[in-house]
């Protein structure tokens, strides 16, 4: 399907360009090659139906039905976190992997419930993925923030219970964000806003998302912002359906979590060329390109950018749009925002004859 051709020029101009990743499930970087050491590690006993090996798993992760059959089996991967070094260990290799991507700020989810569910605590969990985040900082000087997720399917007494748990976690700031995913249908964000308000209360600076617009319709993101007080939104492609919707994106600069690989795996579309995306350029709705899960969607953040030079050979003016707006979409502060800006500026430079 692809119509241009990432040229070593192309791949080397969109390695180095500056990136910040917003939509990353940090238990969706379990690849099959972590996933079986671990579950031998902590005597972990997979379902007799679950892949054998790792070639295995990676053949049933080519072929998800859609997105309840992806998360079956990332809730089967979940169960071989235990200890806190299985957290750090996860989170560590996928922040080595992509600090030879050009990745420069990373905005993470987690997903608590996923382990406290097995009687693990949700400071355990915290302080594995925490750690690894203070070390991609001091090693690569990747900047962070840790986004809690709730389970939109579980039920919302549970939610709230996760919430209060969280609140030292969220008042002392460790906790930058709260999210929320898994199958939008049949959990609108209007079940959520009692969880949101209690988060919100714990601390005002807390920065609130939200996935929609994936599964659900335009509404789903309308009713994040309004109801959930998000004001960023995860996927959100199918925003493009409501015309004063993207207005309203457009105008309060709100930024959509786009996830092109993912789309394509859990078969949103076919083809990343099918995304909305030129249509949010053209209408000035700020995006960042994501990975989701990228251990089960088959790439990480740079082969999300080069799939979608060859579906759309976006100049070099455009990718620089998209850096841009993924930093100042980005909730870290306007010191850092400046220190990317300026790197965004010197590699677009040092790249004079691309168009």
């Amino acid at each position: 399907m692809a119509k241009f051709e990432c040229t070593s020029e192309v791949t080397a101009f969109l390695t180095e360009l500056p990136k910040c990743e917003h939509h990353l499930h940090l238990e969706g970087t379990l690849e099959p090659e972590l996933l079986f050491p671990l579950a031998a590690r902590n005597g972990v006993e997979l379902p007799d139906t679950f892949p054998k090996n790792a070639d295995e798993l990676h053949e049933t992760y080519n072929n998800f039905a859609d997105l309840q059959d992806f998360l079956n089996y990332y809730y089967i991967g979940c169960n071989v976190l235990i200890k806190e070094d299985d957290f750090f260990d996860l989170a560590w290799e996928y922040f080595k992997k992509v600090s030879s991507q050009g990745l420069k700020h990373a905005e993470v989810f987690y997903d608590p419930q996923s382990h406290t569910s097995r009687g693990i605590s949700l400071k355990v969990v915290t302080r594995g993925f925490e750690r690894a985040c203070v070390k991609a900082q001091e090693e690569f000087n990747i900047s962070t923030k840790l986004i809690m997720c709730l389970l939109r399917h579980l039920p919302v007494e549970e939610c709230l219970e996760i919430v209060a748990s969280a609140k030292p976690l969220i008042e002392s700031g460790v906790i930058n964000g709260l999210g929320l995913d898994s199958a939008e249908r049949p959990f609108p964000p209007e079940l959520f806003v009692e969880c949101y308000e209690l988060a919100k209360s714990y601390n005002d600076a807390l920065q609130l998302t939200a996935h929609a617009g994936e599964e659900g319709g335009p509404d789903f993101v309308t009713n994040s912002l309004d109801l959930l007080g998000a004001t960023r939104i995860d996927h959100g492609v199918r925003s493009v359906e409501d015309p004063e919707l993207i207005k309203r994106l457009a105008d309060q600069k709100i930024m959509l979590t786009v996830c092109p690989l993912s789309n394509v795996k859990l078969q949103v579309v076919k083809d990343v060329s099918e995304l909305p995306l030129q249509e949010f350029l053209d209408n000035n709705v700020p995006f960042s390109i994501n990975s989701d899960d990228p251990a089960y969607f088959g790439g990480y953040i740079l082969q999300n950018y080069l799939e979608l030079y060859s579906r759309f050979g976006w100049s070099k003016a455009v990718w620089e749009k998209i850096a841009k707006q993924s930093i100042e979409g980005s909730w870290c502060d306007a010191k850092r925002k400046e220190e990317l800006l300026s790197e965004v500026a010197a590699v677009v430079s040092k790249y004079p004859n691309l168009a």
